[in-house]
């Protein structure tokens, strides 16, 4: 057969060739009948239903986070507020009364919030695919229909589909799948961000032509390219498959000429450090210790603390391991802290507040297990603390720090003091981030965190979703303004928010003047890649033009203008 390309929007840089797979889940949507209903039997099947999809949701998020990674996750948060939504409960019991059996109210109350947020266009209109998933999996659980298992597909196989939903995509085997491609869909949406946390080739927003390429045909994606080739010469399938591969560089990288910018992983479990270890992380850049917390009835005590931490130093007896201390408030749950119900959590009392506050024992606990393991381990260890917004907070903790390195004094036990730094995350950091660095050795920059709060747009609140966008001047300049602060009072930098990850903007970062980067594992090697490829210089340059712009879609232009010329 001829071959023939299909082009739409690349979302990971990477390429596959497999055999097509189509994925339909709306082929076994129930229609509505004419059959008289009982309306308080439909409503008490609807109240099961959305408890059934509570629990689902629930263990999704935790699988993701432990397969995918924390910040991937989150977006469960959002499908469980969509779960609870008023406005969706009311236009079910509404459709109910009305005499519609519970799964097509379901569909009918879902339709207009839907097609709201696609009117919105740009990213918000992505955020439709999120309202879909839970649509459909309400609809699922009250049809009793079993669920596609995506994650038993045949080796090679290639997805296509109308769209991919952010559950569909988490489901996905990088192992066996070469990749996918969507009708629809953003470089931006859930699904791309999740192809590029699992390394997956993907392109997305091929249009109707897709629907003409038949199931078992051969078909190379090339996420780079944005291009799905059906059919592809022998030379371009080698291509493909030659590509697949990213080369793995075990040691630390330097920019063509000649800075060295460290490429670490985020980590949640220590389950996670081998995969860091095989995609060439340098060491860990963020140690999410909540995860050490979670799922069980009591907090974990200093010697099972000490040895996760030591396990940590271990994988990377030539790196640095930055652990963050205990990262929880209302948007984090754990029953057995007995966490206040907020309004707004994330505005609440999380991170170092809880931590100097009400969890006060626990984060001694950890600081005692961490300075042990600085003293005992084999890598560099650094530990920073989360959501720090003024000095006096900073503070306090380094108190704490000095007032358990005495006590351990006291009572004999070898202790080291590690590196200590601050997640900067506020506005409030950003504005007193001189200061803050003249108590500390490094900042990290969580851009997930630092882009919902300059922009006051909750990462939950998907209606705003278009304002959570890190490339916007705002958000450059704070991070430019952080980067100043750090190195004119002889502190590191570093970033471990989701832009980290992104190889299209590792020119921007070092341009920045960003010394650490740390993200998925998976996106290592691009990255890395990404950095030799840069001259800082050149880059410091390019990035002032993006800090100057006066609009986001200004900002944007230029880097991707910037990113083309390369």
């Amino acid at each position: 057969m001829t071959e023939r390309t299909l082009t739409g929007t690349g979302a990971t840089p990477r390429s596959g060739v497999g055999t097509v797979v189509w994925y339909s889940p709306d082929a076994d949507r129930p229609n509505p009948d004419e059959a008289d209903v009982d309306p308080e039997a439909e409503r008490r099947r609807f109240a099961d239903a959305r408890e059934t999809a509570r629990s689902e949701l629930e263990a999704e998020r935790e699988r993701t986070a432990e397969r995918v990674g924390e910040q991937e996750a989150e977006i469960f948060d959002a499908h469980l507020q969509f779960l609870a939504d008023p406005q969706i409960e009311d236009g079910v019991e509404d459709a109910i009364a009305d005499g519609l059996p519970a799964e097509h109210a379901v569909q009918r109350a879902f339709a207009d919030p839907i097609e709201q947020f696609e009117g919105m266009g740009g990213r918000t209109a992505e955020r439709a695919d999120d309202l879909r998933d839970v649509r459909d999996r309400l609809v699922r659980v009250l049809a009793g229909s079993d669920r596609i298992d995506l994650g038993e597909l045949p080796e090679g196989a290639v997805v296509l589909a109308e769209r991919l939903t952010p559950s569909d995509t988490a489901r996905l085997d990088p192992d066996r799948v070469a990749g996918f491609a969507t009708v629809t869909g953003g470089r931006t949406s859930h699904a791309a961000i999740f192809a590029r946390s699992l390394a997956l080739p993907a392109v997305v927003s091929v249009g109707d032509d897709l629907h003409d390429v038949a199931e078992g045909a051969t078909v190379v994606v090339d996420g780079e390219a944005g291009e799905l080739v059906v059919e592809p010469r022998d030379e371009r399938r080698e291509a493909a498959r030659a590509t697949h591969d990213v080369e793995i560089r075990e040691r630390p990288v330097t920019t063509a000429d000649g800075t060295e910018i460290e490429v670490a992983a985020n980590v949640g479990r220590p389950a996670e450090l081998e995969g860091a270890k095989a995609q060439g992380a340098d060491g860990v850049g963020l140690y999410r210790t909540e995860f050490l917390f979670l799922d069980r009835e009591a907090p974990p005590d200093e010697d099972e603390q000490y040895e996760a931490y030591l396990e940590a130093l271990e994988a990377f007896p030539e790196g640095r391991v930055v652990v963050r201390t205990l990262d929880v408030g209302g948007d984090k749950p754990i029953p057995y802290l007995e966490l206040p119900e907020e309004e707004n959590p994330f505005l609440g009392q999380r991170g170092i507040r809880r931590s100097l506050g009400p969890d006060a024992d626990l984060f001694e606990t950890q600081l005692r297990a961490l300075l042990r393991a600085a003293a005992d381990g084999e890598g560099q260890l650094a530990v920073m603390f989360p959501l720090v917004t003024t000095p006096e907070e900073l503070t306090d903790a380094l108190e704490t720090v000095s007032a358990i390195a005495d006590a351990l004094d006291e009572e004999g036990v070898d202790y080291a003091i590690p590196e200590l730094g601050v997640m900067i995350e506020t506005p409030g950091a950003v504005f007193t981030a001189p200061e803050l660095a003249d108590q500390v050795d490094f900042f990290s920059i969580g851009t997930n965190d630092l882009t919902q709060y300059v922009m006051a747009a909750a990462r939950e609140n998907e209606r705003v979703a278009e304002l959570r966008e890190p490339r916007h001047p705002a958000v450059l300049r704070a991070i430019a303004r952080t980067v100043e602060a750090a190195h004119e009072h002889g502190a590191w930098i570093g970033m471990c928010g989701e832009m980290a990850g992104d190889p299209e903007l590792t020119d921007l970062l070092v341009g920045l003047g960003l010394d650490e980067l740390s993200m998925s594992a998976v996106t290592v090697p691009e990255v890395k890649a990404a950095v030799q490829a840069v001259d800082a210089e050149d880059a410091a340059e390019r990035a002032s033009g993006a800090l100057e712009a006066a609009t986001c879609a200004q900002a944007i232009e230029r880097i991707e203008s910037e990113a083309a010329d390369r």
